[in-house]
């Protein structure tokens, strides 16, 4: 189950504005409104169904078993911790039997008490953020329980064995994990509009751990459904997944900027060492370039740290979007960014700077009903021209960087190379 990012808050120093007690009223106006949209209409369908429901001890049962289960596992995995940014788990091994096993009351019930679970428990959050995930799994589920419920009446007969029960929960539960990732990745595109539905959608992984996760929900039902003693056999192989799943995702964070979701300093300079090194072996060009938000402190002065940091996550975004998947780009600290551009001479390494500088400047965060648009110096440095190891071509970027600046920024600007001495003439004099 994919679930939404979390984004710390600092607010202004000695200034608190209503966007700092409201976190969600310092978000884009778009997504306030969807965000909301998507509570009301959870908060509206569970009114609905707590008034046609019927209670039954067995359903009550069930489904405190399940949320039991639920909650073992993020107990014994609270001392992992959640990364940062969006974030996999295993609980939908647990809400998917929620959802087909019981009326579609109890879908929209099982992610509330785990999702306070988790915000008191794992990982604090701005609150916002946990009730929209609970309303998106919560109506993801309500629509998974009506339609398997109209497929199958009786839900017990997913235990007999026959292959037409079998094949309508897989669906449902594929329905499932659409809806879900689907309301999730709305809300994470509207934040950022310049990332691409690719982002935010699936890949490979996040599709590979979600046919995992439908499998699980479907095998946990239907152990669920022949007894529920049988749920402790099920519980030990969920953790022992949920574990491994976790400490993957904190193995990836710890090579990654928490902010921009960019490769850290210390990842970026290994992944750009191994380049430099492949480069070397194969006689191929390379390129290094050191991006510079121009005017930066002058943001977080007048605008606070949160629109910074949105700045920052603007221009993460564009950074990734226009260049290839194999370039390697990373935040250097502050507000720098670094780039290497495998295969890259100095025209092509001109002109990609040239369209970064272009694209930044033309991107635009919203503050109180304005936009605010920044601008980007750019140092770049060429393999065998400028340097022959990392830490030359970072010294001649960096030099190139000021150079920048010094002409006035909101430019692109090469080291100052002298011009090469034709062999046999005598060495220039001495001052």
């Amino acid at each position: 189950m994919a679930v939404s990012s979390h984004t710390s808050v600092k607010p202004r120093e000695g200034v608190v504005t209503l966007a700092d007690r409201w976190p969600l009223l310092g978000q884009r106006r778009p997504l306030v409104v969807y965000l909301c949209g998507v509570v009301t209409l959870g908060l509206v369908v569970l009114a609905f169904s707590a008034a046609t429901s019927v209670v039954r001890g067995a359903d009550v049962l069930t489904f405190t078993a399940l949320v039991l289960c639920g909650a073992v596992c993020i107990e014994a995995t609270r001392r992992l911790g959640m990364p940062a940014g969006v974030s996999r788990d295993l609980l939908s091994a647990w809400w998917l039997p929620v959802a087909l096993l019981l009326p579609p009351v109890y879908a929209l019930l099982a992610p509330i008490p785990l999702q306070i679970l988790i915000q008191k428990r794992v990982r604090e959050t701005v609150l916002y953020r946990r009730v929209f995930s609970s309303a998106a799994i919560g109506l993801a589920g309500y629509v998974t329980s009506t339609l398997f419920h109209l497929g199958v009446g009786d839900p017990s007969e997913l235990t007999i064995g026959v292959g037409g029960p079998i094949l309508v929960a897989i669906g449902c539960a594929v329905v499932f994990t659409v809806l879900n990732t689907g309301l999730i990745a709305v809300a994470a595109h509207t934040a950022d509009p310049e990332s691409s539905w690719r982002e935010v959608l699936w890949d490979r992984e996040s599709l590979t751990l979600d046919v995992v996760e439908l499998c699980l929900g479907v095998l946990v039902a239907v152990t669920c459904g022949i007894g529920l003693p049988l749920l402790l056999l099920a519980l030990p192989p969920v953790v022992l997944l949920q574990r491994s799943l976790l400490h993957a995702q904190l193995q990836a964070a710890a090579r990654t900027d928490a902010k921009t979701g960019l490769l850290n300093a210390a990842a970026w300079q290994r992944e750009a060492d191994t380049e430099i090194g492949r480069a070397r072996r194969t006689g191929e060009t390379l390129a290094l370039l050191i991006i510079d938000i121009d005017h930066f402190k002058r943001v977080n002065d007048n605008h606070g740290h949160l629109i910074g940091d949105q700045v920052l996550i603007g221009v993460a975004a564009m950074l990734r979007s226009q260049l290839r998947d194999y370039d390697v780009v990373g935040r250097f600290g502050g507000e720098e960014f670094v780039v290497l551009l495998p295969r890259a001479d100095g025209v092509e390494a001109r002109r990609v700077a040239e369209r970064l500088r272009s694209r930044i400047a033309r991107m635009a965060v919203p503050v109180d009903e304005v936009m605010l648009s920044v601008t980007v110096s750019t140092g770049v440095a060429i393999m065998n021209v400028h340097g022959d190891d990392l830490i030359e071509l970072l010294a001649a970027a960096d030099l190139a960087l000021y150079r920048a600046k010094e002409l006035g920024r909101d430019r692109v600007c090469l080291p100052v190379v002298p011009p090469a001495r034709p062999p046999g003439a005598p060495a220039a004099a001495p001052g």
